[in-house]
């Protein structure tokens, strides 16, 4: 019989740029679990992702396309491990792509629906980003509002908009070229630090429309099933709870800024203070240590970790 967790734990799943060359190859090696939900995704999408997670190179994943899926599957791997080990959270959240991880998690999507949406939507992200060129840029040792009144001034110069609100002094700002450029400038005249980012596209912005219309009409007649558990939307950083509410939060996500940092205070403020980090990488888990003093957040990427996690949530 599976039993919940604490009460205060949260599981939180990362989004795209934490998949790495290898991310799988300790938890396809160790647990049949994860070996059944690989194969079942090279069935579903015709693509052996498990060589793309194990042998495959950075190059390989730098694709949307690929990059979604597989790390998708990754994430959903190592929560079933979890699952079948007894684990299970209060609450669940992730960011970007990983809130798709997250439906399929509360039980609102099946993994194989959540696959076959998230590879659309990378192909989608893809095409929107060749039809209108834009990028990302992360802005550092600003607040929310500086950035908010930098981008405003930039758009005299295009399209931009803020994409991420990560962590206090960190906040990821999505446009066309030139835009971005001013946004730079104007980041530098404040005393901020302005990083590109290596993306394909300004994903979280509105020059992702023709994608997000395209989207919310893949899952406009997709059944969806209530969550099971709790899902913190990125477009509210609210609990959604019935299944309208997921379809408008997945139809909106793709051009709605991800609000991360409000959603952990959310998670902490309903009682969390447990948090995991489901898959590769230490990206969420860093931030969290950021936004909030009374959480205690722990990655969840390798069998080694995955020891710790169970230590953590036992003792």
């Amino acid at each position: 019989m599976v039993s919940e967790a604490r009460p205060a734990t949260a599981f939180v799943f990362p989004g795209q740029a934490s998949q790495r060359a290898g991310m799988a190859a300790a938890l396809l090696e160790r647990e049949p679990t994860a070996r059944r939900f690989f194969q079942r995704a090279g069935e579903v999408l015709g693509l052996d992702l498990a060589a793309v997670c194990t042998t495959g190179s950075d190059a390989a994943l730098t694709r949307t396309g690929i990059a979604q899926p597989a790390l998708l599957t990754t994430c959903c791997a190592w929560f079933e491990v979890l699952r079948e080990r007894g684990v299970l959270p209060q609450t669940v959240a992730g960011h970007s792509l990983g809130e798709f991880s997250a439906w399929v998690a509360s039980g609102v999507l099946e993994f194989e629906e959540a696959l076959r949406l998230v590879r659309r939507r990378g192909e989608l992200m893809e095409e929107a980003g060749e039809r209108r060129p834009g990028g990302m840029v992360a802005v550092i040792g600003l607040s929310d509002a500086q950035v908010g009144e930098i981008c405003r001034a930039a758009q005299s110069a295009g399209v931009v908009a803020v994409a991420n609100y990560n962590c206090p002094g960190q906040v990821v700002v999505s446009g066309e070229p030139d835009a971005l450029d001013r946004v730079i400038e104007e980041v530098k005249a404040a005393r901020g630090r302005a990083i590109p980012l290596r993306v394909s596209g300004a994903f979280h912005s509105p020059l992702m429309e023709d994608a997000a219309r395209a989207f919310a009409d893949l899952i406009s007649g997709l059944p969806l099933r209530p969550p099971r558990i709790p899902v913190v939307a990125n477009v509210s950083a609210e609990p959604v709870s019935q299944a309208e509410q997921v379809r408008q939060a997945i139809a909106r996500q793709m051009t709605s800024p991800v609000l991360w940092s409000a959603s952990v205070r959310r998670m902490v403020a309903d009682g969390a203070r447990s948090f995991v980090e489901v898959g590769p990488g230490q990206v969420l888990t860093k931030l969290i240590e950021r936004i909030s003093t009374e959480a205690r957040a722990v990655p969840m990427g390798t069998p080694e970790e995955l020891a710790a996690v169970l230590q953590v949530l036992s003792g």
